[in-house]
């Protein structure tokens, strides 16, 4: 991967040199790197800020779908009542209510971060719910004939059954975070790396744009591996289950 992505670099460069390609059109790495070196403190400050709205939008978004498919876990009848208007909302695309969000919210790390929970929502509650709902009806029979209730019954086998379901929506919402932040932060904000594109893009400063843009991708990258990490945890956390049963 690391040789593929060497590649890619030095082909973009080469092109570059070769099409004399004007900077304010499409910079070489050699010139976003430049401009990654001439201003750290901007490009670090602004990261800080990316990545505190992608995890605190995460770790909502994450928690309030893990709510609601225990909810609709515990109840049936509310799944079947919810999860039509869900398919519904997603027929309208989050970024829609970025301006929205902007104008109840302000312009400060509030509207982000709603918007990061939004588009962590709904595949977390999404597959956690479908792993509750597919947990095999032999196990819930044998919780039951032993007299558990049905909290019981859903923190003993159900919760365990569905982890892998769970790990796999975080896998997912992992992606679409940084995304999120990113556009949040382009609708209305004056920090963030989605402003600093903004701004330098503005300026016709579009190697610090590109600057922006790198920092915002080894980001996304470092997130989505830490939350696969925890999603293989909780996977392997079953299988120890599974073999202990």
């Amino acid at each position: 991967m690391i040789r593929c992505l060497m590649g890619v670099l030095l082909a973009w460069q080469l092109a570059v040199w070769a099409f004399q390609i004007p900077r304010f059109l499409l910079p070489g790495p050699l010139a976003v790197g430049r401009a990654m070196l001439d201003a750290p403190g901007l490009l670090a400050r602004a990261a800080l800020t990316t990545l505190s709205e992608i995890a605190a939008g995460f770790v909502i978004g994450a928690g309030l779908g893990i709510l609601l498919a225990l909810l609709t876990g515990l109840l049936p009848g509310l799944r079947r009542t919810l999860t039509p208007v869900m398919t519904f909302s997603q027929t309208v695309p989050i970024f829609a209510f970025a301006p929205l969000l902007t104008l109840w919210l302000g312009y400060g790390v509030a509207p982000k971060i709603a918007i990061v929970a939004l588009m962590v929502f709904f595949p977390v509650a999404s597959a956690f719910g479908d792993g509750l709902a597919r947990t095999p009806k032999v196990f819930r029979e044998l919780a039951e004939s032993m007299g558990a209730t049905p909290l019981e019954s859903l923190r003993i086998v159900r919760i365990p059954a569905a982890l892998p379901d769970l790990a796999s929506g975080l896998r997912i919402a992992a992606v679409y975070a940084p995304a999120a932040a990113i556009v949040g932060e382009w609708v209305g904000g004056s920090r963030g790396l989605g402003a600093v594109m903004i701004q330098a893009s503005g300026r016709m400063k579009i190697d610090q744009t590109f600057a922006a843009l790198a920092t915002t991708i080894l980001i996304a990258v470092l997130f989505k591996a830490a939350v696969s990490h925890l999603a293989l945890r909780l996977e392997q956390h079953t299988a120890g289950s599974e073999a202990a049963r």
